[in-house]
């Protein structure tokens, strides 16, 4: 299956998680990604399908064709295509996954006391749906 955008899936009640996701589409001039709820059907069926388990996950998943990334290589491998100077942080992926990992799970393990979380997943305005799934 070929596919033209490469998703983005995210935990839907994490208030950092769905700011992310709301700095990417601003970001994302090529209109490269959609996003989907790591809850949602098609985040379970696409974490299923790259055999990732959802309660071992804490981090954003980027699937790209055949392949699934997770955590900083995920956020490293999605920052190359934003606006700005946002590619530049793509520099780091030659920085061993232990070391970004590290970082990328301290945040992530106080993402819900830093930042809260919300009851249920965002709905996406109506001008932002079609970048959803």
């Amino acid at each position: 299956m070929q596919q033209k955008h490469e998703i983005v899936l995210f935990d839907g009640v994490c208030n950092l998680c769905n700011g992310a996701i709301l700095f990417i589409i601003k970001r994302d001039k090529k209109d490269r990604f959609r996003f989907a709820a790591i809850e949602s059907e098609i985040g379970q069926k696409l974490l299923d399908k790259h055999g990732i388990d959802p309660n071992k996950i804490d981090s954003i998943v980027l699937v790209s064709g055949d392949t699934a990334f997770a955590k900083a290589e995920a956020a490293l491998r999605i920052s190359k295509h934003l606006s700005g100077l946002w590619p530049l942080l793509y520099s780091l992926i030659i920085v061993p996954k232990f070391l970004t990992n590290v970082v990328y799970d301290f945040i992530a393990r106080n993402r819900y006391k830093w930042f809260g979380k919300k009851e249920s997943c965002m709905i996406p305005t109506p001008e932002l749906k079609s970048k959803f799934l």
